[in-house]
């Protein structure tokens, strides 16, 4: 499949910023159906060593840029289906920080299923912090994404494969 820009591997997406509430977290957690006090009480999250009321791992799934990346951004949305996320953090994300966060298309692989072809763009959004703390700038997590983005043969058989 030829439509994905491929001179976009190794570029990045305007970078944008992401502050983390209490109560998104709350909401998140309620949505995945955790009822975890870590991540409602902050008092019992701090007598468990954090610095404030946690999230949960998967909580970055919820952090958009205000647009499209490039490489995204002319393809046709239907074809795109979700694949593989993995996280990696360097400390827990707690209430109160703020990241600035930048996804980079690290790299595009073409597959053929019994369904028809299909390319798999990989990407990365890492999140460093903000403020005035001293800590400004150091690394918390990183967020490896596959996206899928199928074969216009796939919607037209309406194939999730």
């Amino acid at each position: 499949m030829t439509e994905i820009d491929r001179s976009l591997i190794g570029t990045s997406a305007a970078p944008f910023v992401v502050e983390v509430e209490r109560g998104a977290i709350r909401k998140f957690a309620d949505a995945i159906g955790d009822a975890s006090p870590l991540y409602r009480d902050e008092a019992f999250a701090r007598r468990h060593g954090f610095a404030g009321i946690v999230a949960p791992p998967t909580f970055p799934t919820c952090f958009r840029a205000p647009q499209d990346p490039p490489w995204i951004a002319t393809l046709d949305r239907r074809r795109i289906v979700a694949g593989e996320i993995g996280f990696r953090y360097l400390q827990p994300i707690v209430a109160g920080m703020r990241f600035e966060c930048r996804l980079r298309l690290v790299g595009v692989d073409d597959k053929t299923g019994a369904r028809g072809a299909m390319s798999l763009l990989r990407q990365e959004m890492t999140g460093h912090l903000l403020g005035d703390d001293g800590v400004a700038g150091q690394s918390v997590f990183v967020v490896r994404r596959t996206t899928v983005y199928r074969s216009s043969r796939q919607l037209e058989t309406r194939s999730l494969a």
